[in-house]
């Protein structure tokens, strides 16, 4: 029998040994350097309190990645809490699970996500009507509107980040609501970040999108309106009870109860490759080093620590520069609970005790460090231990390692936070009654430094016909949770078809067809 030693316990990584174990002979070690499952899709349990890293909606326009996590969880069926306090009515699938009898189970949720600027509101992304530009102001509605006509007939050449936002919204709106929170992201100017990232993540986004939007809304079919618009955009998505990491947690089980295996704690510190092949995987664990020989491998961890993990093959001069410069941007999460917020729910959104709406909430005021909020309320009232009496932030800060967020002691970082949280008037720091942390090291794949240069790294990986790069790491692509799954599934239809070609596994998140057009495939 073969074995498939699998790099990661992430989405991409679950993915390629679920389907290995369903349509091969294969057997799939799938390994994984820390004690969680699910990557940066996973969910942190602080007393019974559930942090989502990052937020993770589950949305896709792919039908067979929709089919994957209904398969491990069924829609609901009955009405859930948040549901049930508010009256409210949600699409119920027949003989579903009632969420609060069952912990199987994924909910239909509101995406509400809303830019903080000027101590105000404004829709995310940007809407088209009166709020926005009674919230702006005569003075910047007038530039903004002049700007964007400029954007219109005066087209800038696409090599940033920052160019990519002016041509779509103009320069006044790309200062107001965009400039500012990028450079918090990313840590450096989007004027030196490529335009890839903004093609992949806010796709066909536009003024025009915008108002073509508001436009058709009204004549949808409620069953179509979603598959037909812009991604960011969508106004429901479904959600594990309990959060992303619920999912991932069942879909390691099943790997295990189908035969395969998931190793925690085995850390990948070297890849040795043989005759051009990857022979065996090195991994130090708590009781030693071990080597694990492997007929194939599959890659979820980050570009640059795989080639430098190489051993036994030589590794081109051009190939080591470019993989050791591509940048990776780090993540602190600081989850505050409170008994309640300062700011309230202005929206025709009923809520329980009139709480904010929102899922996200993008910071882009100047004078604090943090760059988004989530309220976990808002995900699922199951991520909140006591969900009508308290409201669970998460605080997220974008970083890099070893600099001075990342350095500050826990104590100090999370005193810092929630002294940001009061100073932007969200909370009162006497109804704060917890606060925990969590980093996460190399979160999000950067779109500056050599990144321009990666098609020669990938070239010379793709010379090694049994390693598979999959995933936001594995490929140092910005992905959606669906599309590091489709990798994944590409890599494996390849291997069952006796495909060498990798071309379809680097496709996903790039051709129209993931952006724009709902798929079966």
């Amino acid at each position: 029998m073969k074995t498939a030693i699998i790099i990661g316990a992430g989405p991409a990584g679950l993915t390629a040994a679920t389907e290995l174990l369903q349509r091969t002979d294969i057997h799939p070690v799938v390994l994984e350097g820390t004690t969680q499952i699910g990557g940066i899709s996973q969910t942190v349990n602080y007393r019974g309190n559930r942090m989502d890293i990052g937020g993770h909606r589950f949305f896709s326009k792919n039908e067979r990645v929709t089919q994957w996590w209904q398969d491990l969880m069924p829609m609901q069926g009955k009405p859930a809490l948040d549901d049930i306090l508010l009256e409210k009515d949600k699409p119920l699938a027949p003989d579903g699970p009632d969420p609060e009898q069952t912990d199987r189970v994924m909910l239909w949720r509101e995406r509400v996500s809303r830019i903080f600027f000027l101590r105000k509101f404004f829709d995310y992304p940007i809407s088209v009507k009166w709020a926005t530009f009674a919230g702006m102001g005569l003075k910047n509605t007038f530039r903004a509107g002049f700007g964007y006509l400029k954007a219109v007939f005066h087209k800038l050449p696409e090599t940033s980040l920052e160019n990519f936002y002016i041509n779509r919204f103009g320069r006044p709106l790309y200062e107001m609501f965009f400039e500012d929170y990028t450079t918090k992201v990313w840590g450096v100017h989007p004027s030196k970040i490529g335009a890839d990232w903004g093609a992949q993540r806010v796709k066909g986004l536009s003024i025009f999108a915008l108002l073509k939007d508001v436009l058709t809304r009204p004549f949808r079919h409620a069953d179509a309106g979603q598959k037909n618009v812009e991604t960011s955009l969508i106004e429901q998505f479904v959600y594990p009870k309990y959060g992303p990491g619920q999912l991932w947690t069942l879909a390691a089980e099943r790997v295990k109860a189908l035969g395969g295996e998931v190793l925690m704690e085995h850390e990948v510190i070297g890849i040795q490759v043989k005759d051009s092949r990857v022979s065996a995987v090195e991994v130090k664990t708590p009781e030693g080093k071990r080597v694990l020989p492997c007929d194939l491998c599959f890659s979820s961890m980050p570009v640059r620590d795989l080639v430098a993990s190489f051993r036994g093959t030589t590794i081109p001069d051009d190939v080591a520069r470019i993989s050791d410069g591509l940048p990776y941007r780090d993540f602190i999460t600081v989850g505050v609970l409170a008994r309640k917020l300062r700011i309230t729910n202005g929206t025709p959104i009923r809520t329980w005790q009139n709480r904010v709406p929102d899922t996200w909430i993008y910071v882009q005021e100047r004078d604090v460090k943090v760059g988004r909020l989530q309220i976990f309320n808002n995900w699922s009232p199951y991520m909140v231990a006591d969900y009508r009496n308290t409201v669970f932030v998460g605080m997220e800060y974008f970083c890099n390692e070893g600099d001075e967020l990342w350095q500050m002691s826990k104590d100090d970082f999370m005193q810092m936070a929630v002294n940001e949280l009061a100073k932007i008037d969200v909370v009162d720091p006497d109804d704060v009654l917890d606060v925990t942390q969590v980093k996460i090291r190399k979160a999000y794949p950067a779109y500056f430094g050599t990144y321009k240069q990666l098609p020669v790294v990938r070239e010379f990986l793709d010379t090694i016909p049994n390693l598979w790069c999959i995933g936001r790491n594995g490929q140092h692509r910005y992905n959606n949770m669906d599309h590091s799954m489709l990798t994944a599934m590409e890599a494996v239809d390849n291997i069952v078809a006796g495909r060498q070609d990798k071309q379809n596994v680097w496709n996903v998140n790039t051709e129209t067809e993931y952006h724009e057009k709902k798929s079966k495939h």
